[in-house]
């Protein structure tokens, strides 16, 4: 407990560890398809959509294209599946809509009470690849009560490289070991710790639908490990609602 004693902040994963990406983009797709009657199997285009996550990043994390925010990324990955799923002429509207689905995905039912009594005692912030403007909105949508938005955008440089927690931390004026991610994803956490961050797993059985492998529990001796923000929340100390 003495190194959770230190921390200052919480900073946060978004996509998967706060906000049901898949469940909320299948939702989102299938009325978009239903109300332009297009018929195509939206729960494998989110899944496809999501599979071009990290390969569209690496192409900045490997510096063969400067800094891009995700949400021209998710753009340049939404037009590639649009030409693989057949789907043709859609108007710009209908494009700028699809790809703000990321602004509009709905939080796990734990989440918002979970970071409300974290917010109690300490800094809370977003520690996501989205950039500002997308995590801004997906707040304003969800209700999720962030004091920040730190993160990709402000340190310039998308996860798991050292920059952007650092980059994070350093945007809120405080030392690596005074800040903690909270994340559903050990590859991440693993990088965050090499840092000097502080470190809590949650699950997030259901992020990949039945298809989930990785990550169904913690492979490390993380500083906290629960299946819920509330979770976390117990073992900082937070008082409840």
């Amino acid at each position: 407990m003495a190194a959770k004693d230190q921390v200052k902040a919480l900073v946060f994963d978004v996509f998967g560890t706060v906000v049901d990406w898949r469940g909320g983009s299948i939702s989102e797709l299938t009325a978009f398809g239903k109300a332009r009657g297009i018929d195509r199997d939206w729960a494998e285009f989110a899944d496809d959509w999501r599979g071009l996550y990290q390969p569209s990043m690496e192409e900045v994390r490997s510096g063969r294209r400067p800094f891009t925010i995700l949400d021209t990324l998710h753009r340049e990955s939404l037009e590639k599946l649009l030409e693989k799923y057949d789907i043709k002429g859609l108007p710009e509207q209908d494009i700028q809509h699809l790809v703000s689905i990321w602004h509009r995905l709905p939080p796990w039912p734990d989440a918002v009470e979970g970071l409300t009594r974290l917010k109690s005692r300490y800094i809370i912030a977003t520690c996501s690849n989205a950039n500002i403007g997308l995590a801004v909105r997906m707040a304003k949508h969800s209700g999720l009560p962030w004091d920040t938005i730190v993160g990709a955008e402000v340190a310039r440089a998308f996860k798991p490289t050292p920059q952007a927690y650092l980059g994070s931390a350093a945007a809120l004026n405080l030392e690596p070991h005074e800040v903690m991610l909270v994340a559903a994803h050990n590859s991440d956490l693993a990088a965050a710790a090499k840092t000097g961050f502080r470190t809590a797993f949650v699950a997030r059985p259901n992020e990949y639908g039945p298809k989930k492998v990785a990550d169904v529990a913690k492979d490390h001796d993380w500083d906290i490990a629960t299946d819920s923000f509330n979770g976390v929340a117990d073992a900082m100390g937070c008082p409840r609602l």
